[in-house]
């Protein structure tokens, strides 16, 4: 994954140079072997060239934790193609532990260092592409929550899963574990086919306004709202989120 530049391009620019030969010393030495001199060595290019670019070795490593991303989000991407949406959860939680085993350092770099109001790109990206599978549930009417609170809930339980797997010796390491985890989280946030429309509260007034707010905010975040002013978008997010609410308030 990191010792060949991408098929398409038989030279590599000096910045993907840079990349490949930081991917390399990560995946071989880890992070601590990640220097802008050692970097600069094993890429063939000066020192100063990495702060040029990158502006400093954060910013290098975030442009390899991307590098080492791209595989799982364009894995990640063909697990939408399910035609059932809680399934495509299903593959992906166990899409993102496996990448988390088989990727301990690349997955350290995003998930790792935790920064109080900082996820690197390729982890927003992660968190970009799981908010859209979970917007697909709730446009099938089977989403129990809201898709922020639900995007929330498997995103902190997939990367604690992975986190927690990733502390014990690989002997150790259970995979039931992230299989229980992540069928709880699925029992606590989505509705089985039959259900939908019909169960957790939905037979009364307030849980079917409840889930129709919240299966047509997903589909307007779909299809787009061009024919609305900005304003009129705000307004109508925030009476979507208010009803999204309802059964709450009404008690169910």
């Amino acid at each position: 994954m990191t010792t060949e530049p991408p098929p398409q391009q038989a030279v590599p620019t000096v910045r993907q140079k840079i990349v490949l030969a930081a991917a390399h010393l990560l995946e071989a030495e880890g992070p601590e072997a990640v220097s802008a001199r050692a970097v600069a060595a094993r890429a063939g290019v000066p020192t100063p060239s990495i702060f040029r670019i990158f502006g400093d070795t954060d910013g290098l490593l975030e442009e390899v934790a991307e590098h080492g991303f791209r595989h799982y989000l364009a894995a990640k991407a063909e697990v939408l193609a399910g035609s059932d949406p809680v399934q495509a959860l299903r593959d992906a939680w166990d899409l993102h532990v496996r990448f988390g085993l088989d990727h301990p350092r690349y997955y350290a770099l995003v998930y790792g260092q935790v920064r109080p109001g900082h996820l690197p790109r390729a982890g927003l990206r992660t968190a970009a592409r799981l908010r859209g599978m979970v917007a697909r549930v709730a446009a099938a009417g089977r989403l129990r929550t809201s898709v922020e609170s639900a995007t929330q809930v498997l995103h902190s339980g997939g990367v604690g899963t992975v986190l927690t797997l990733t502390a014990l010796p690989e002997d150790e390491r259970d995979l039931r574990i992230s299989a229980a985890s992540r069928e709880m989280a699925l029992a606590a946030l989505t509705l089985p086919p039959a259900a939908a429309g019909a169960a957790a509260g939905v037979t009364t007034p307030g849980g079917a306004v409840a889930y129709g707010a919240r299966a047509l905010t997903a589909a307007l975040g779909r299809e787009g709202t061009e024919l609305l002013s900005p304003a009129e978008r705000a307004l109508l997010a925030e009476w979507l989120d208010r009803l999204s609410g309802a059964h709450r308030s009404a008690g169910s």
